[in-house]
């Protein structure tokens, strides 16, 4: 299930996941417009389900699986909003969820995974042990593997924010998303460009992750970045399909540096009035590092997740 969906699979998920999921807001700040020098349009996926638009994804796979596949659950690895998804998705099915954790994850999202009916599993902070133990969980229970990004119907799902976005912000120039594993960057390339294929598309990376803006300037995935970002939530090395995607679709990787996100995370906060984590503040760091990009365009701008440990606030 690791091939790039097609615009037919993202328009599939849309009416799978309409019972269960939200059509999340589109809001809009004269304040952040006069700083950014264009008009945004911010896709409000902060107040999906979960806290994330992560739901999307995981809700379609839920839902896509044949009853005898749901009996046995579903596992994945995740250490936030992926886990928390798929156990909000598979207990809208009345499934198993199980979620393999890294030590070190934020304990906020941990908790809110476990409330939300996963079983936890937990192993050493590094991806090689992340996959070992979903093989085990996978072997000890014959649980239906749903991958974070590289799933096809988890990206299929994510590609649904699009449909809503363009319907309620029409006539947009240009697309911005945050870009981790890539599965949402991949997924709204795909159904943007089969929408509108005139779309700028770009993606925000932190500076400290940035594997996806060096693989797309050398030609070749680069998988040696060792991350180092407040972002938790863009952590992950780009997927290889995600990967193909971006380099298809023409997405335009900026980066930024974390103070340059967490700047941006605070004037969500205070022009927006939006709890916003800090991995969602990176489109808006992006277009104001570079507002000769957006200088006059109407810029869809997905807030991708409210998940933030307020305990541990990064100012």
């Amino acid at each position: 299930m690791n091939a790039l969906p097609s615009f037919e699979q993202v328009r599939d998920a849309a009416a799978r996941i309409a019972p269960h999921a939200r059509v999340t807001p589109v809001l809009r700040s004269a304040a952040l417009d006069a700083l950014a020098g264009a008009e945004l349009h911010f896709k409000a996926e902060h107040l999906q389900r979960g806290g994330a638009f992560k739901f999307r994804g995981a809700c379609n796979a839920v839902w896509s699986l044949s009853d005898e596949q749901a009996a046995r659950g579903v596992v994945t690895h995740s250490s936030g909003n992926h886990g928390n998804a798929l156990a909000l998705a598979a207990a809208t099915r009345g499934i198993a969820a199980h979620v393999v954790v890294p030590e070190g994850a934020v304990r906020a999202k941990l908790e809110a995974i476990e409330r939300a009916g996963a079983i936890l599993h937990r192993c050493a902070p590094t991806q090689a042990a992340r996959e070992a133990m979903c093989a085990e969980v996978q072997r000890a229970t014959g649980a239906e593997l749903v991958h974070p990004y590289a799933d096809t119907r988890v990206m299929a799902g994510q590609g649904t924010l699009v449909l809503e976005l363009l319907q309620q912000a029409p006539g947009l120039d240009a697309l911005i998303t945050p870009v981790g594993g890539g599965g949402l960057a991949s997924g709204v390339a795909i159904a943007a460009h089969a929408m509108n294929p005139a779309l700028s598309l770009f993606g925000a990376e932190p500076l400290g992750a940035d594997d996806a803006a060096q693989s797309l300037a050398h030609g070749t995935r680069v998988t040696t970045v060792v991350p180092d970002t407040v972002c938790d939530g863009l952590r992950a090395l780009v997927g290889e399909r995600n990967l193909d995607a971006l380099r298809t679709h023409h997405v335009e990787v900026i980066t930024v540096s974390d103070a340059e996100t967490i700047a941006a995370m605070r004037l969500l906060w205070t022009e927006l009035k939006q709890v916003v984590e800090v991995s969602s503040a990176t489109v808006l760091a992006a277009i104001l590092k570079q507002p000769q990009r957006f200088a006059g365009r109407r810029v869809g701008v997905v807030l991708t997740g409210g998940n933030v440990d307020l305990q541990a606030l990064p100012w």
